[in-house]
């Protein structure tokens, strides 16, 4: 054993001793040449290929979204492998605390019966060098290297891969905080930590259980969203833009807001409230638009009242001549005074216009309490592909608010409040505020009985309005009646006095 290792020192002292003549007195272009068909050995001997994934890459070395990506597959994937593991604060996550594997660690992973083999290295820093990243870390880059069989390239590098990198971005939306946003005035819009977006977290707790509605209406709804968040190689076959526009229409207080929460729980999507009066023109909502991430719902919440796009189309004309007759210094100061000048060619083109389909996987949402107010153009199929009534409050939708707030199933004043139901029309708001307790000593009863009161008082008062409306109408019938006699004695009196020769 000793001999052995004597001769292991022996040629291990021989190789350095080469190495250092070569790399001094042979010729650089030599040297190169060389180290070339040296590898090119090395590679003949050596059967397996190795990717390298740098942490910073391009002019100014930004963070790679291949290396997130990356990062983020392994950590949920294959880091319970590694014996030694780094833990990481990640922003904007719902699990704030990240394990992944440390440097100088390797794991395994499997695709299609193929073992690989993913190792997290790094490379010493120097001290000296000026970096112009933000981001790169001053004890070294980072980078993730791949080791595969050769025989297995067209397996790794066409399929892997792009399963690594898309399985990655699948997980960390699937974890990320989701967040509700508003679009800022477009005087903020620029400058230091300037965006066009503010946002909070989105932590709205409705979804489609706690929803007060029809059991078929709720499954048709989550039937559709299915289909369309595994819709994305459909809507490529077909030539659409990857989106989907809902109508919510209905009284105050019938749960229009509760829906748009109920989806975006269900869907794990980001909320975009859209205010249109804080938009000045078409270009500006375009840019808001480009701004928005996917796996988002825009919405627009009573759109009839958010800008004058009702019947503008009817009353283009009345208002082009009245423009024409005022002084232009008064239109001028007119216009500048405007809050708002986005048109209604301007949405219709936000909607389903060529701009609609940067992204993908959008929800985009309208709502309002008068549906025979907007323009046809608005709400045609294509444009707001779903229209769903939101109704007052019937017997199916009460069973659900009284699971919620009374956690009862049945009671024997149930039947007494589904017959108050079907003769009243009254909002699951204002149900829930009656069944909602007061104080701790309101037990399941007094709340189902401040209900039913309730109910009583709505139906009384709504039969008081029935019968004040149909005593104008009576009192108005009357009074038709007795100038239609009016006229009609007047009429004898003229034929009279014309019989005798006169006329009046």
């Amino acid at each position: 054993m000793a001999e052995l290792w004597t001769q292991m020192g022996s040629l291990m002292a021989t190789i350095m001793f080469v190495y250092a003549m070569v790399e001094r007195f042979f010729p650089a272009a030599l040297r190169d040449a060389l180290q070339i068909h040296t590898q090119k050995l090395v590679n003949f001997l050596y059967p397996y290929v190795q990717i390298t994934f740098p942490e910073f890459s391009g002019e100014r070395l930004k963070r790679s979204e291949a290396y997130t990506a990356i990062q983020t597959y392994l950590s949920e994937n294959s880091s319970q492998l590694a014996k030694r593991l780094k833990a990481e604060v990640v922003k904007d996550s719902q699990n704030p605390l990240v394990l992944s594997m440390d440097d100088d660690e390797e794991v395994t992973d499997e695709f299609q019966g193929v073992k690989l083999w993913w190792a997290a290295s790094k490379t010493a820093s120097n001290p000296h060098a000026y970096s112009f990243s933000y981001y790169s870390p001053l004890d070294g880059k980072r980078y993730f290297k791949l080791t595969f069989h050769k025989k297995h390239r067209d397996l790794i590098t066409v399929a892997y891969i792009k399963h690594v990198l898309e399985e990655g971005k699948e997980i960390a939306l699937r974890n990320r905080q989701r967040k509700l946003y508003t679009n800022n005035p477009s005087s903020g819009w620029y400058g230091y930590k300037q965006s066009k977006w503010s946002h909070i977290v989105f932590e709205h707790p409705a979804t489609f259980e706690t929803l007060a509605m029809e059991r078929r209406k709720k499954e048709e709804i989550i039937n559709d969203l299915v289909k369309f968040r595994n819709g994305k190689d459909y809507y490529a076959k077909i030539g659409k833009a990857w989106k989907r526009g809902y109508l919510l229409y209905g009284p105050p207080g019938t749960g229009k807001s509760t829906m748009i929460a109920a989806m975006a729980n269900f869907m794990n999507y980001d909320v975009y409230d859209l205010e249109l009066t804080a938009v000045k023109d078409n270009t500006e909502l375009r840019k808001l638009l480009i701004e928005t991430s996917s796996k988002a719902i825009i919405v627009v919440e009573d759109i009839d009242c958010s800008l004058d796009l009702t019947g503008q189309r009817n009353m283009r004309k009345e208002r082009s001549e009245e423009e024409e007759a005022k002084d232009p210094n008064k239109k001028e100061e007119e216009e500048s005074n405007r809050s708002s000048k986005v048109t209604l060619s301007g949405l219709l083109n936000f909607i389903d216009g060529i701009w609609s389909a940067c992204g993908g996987e959008r929800i985009i949402i309208f709502t309002t309490n008068f549906v025979d107010k907007l323009d046809p153009a608005l709400i045609r199929t294509g444009r707001m592909d779903k229209h769903i009534e939101l109704s007052y409050c019937r017997f199916e939708a009460f069973k659900v608010l009284a699971k919620n707030y009374l956690d009862v199933d049945s009671h024997h004043l149930f039947s007494r409040i589904a017959n108050l139901l079907e003769v009243t029309t009254v909002t699951p708001a204002d149900v829930a505020e009656n069944l909602m307790p007061k104080c701790v000593n309101e037990d399941v009863e007094t709340c189902l009985l401040s209900l039913i009161q309730a109910l009583e008082r709505k139906l009384a008062e709504e039969a008081e309005e029935k019968e004040s409306d149909d005593g104008g109408l009576n009192e108005e019938k009357d009074k038709e009646e007795a100038t239609q006699q009016e006229i009609k004695s007047n009429g004898h009196c003229v034929e009279d006095v014309k019989g005798n020769g006169f006329i009046l």
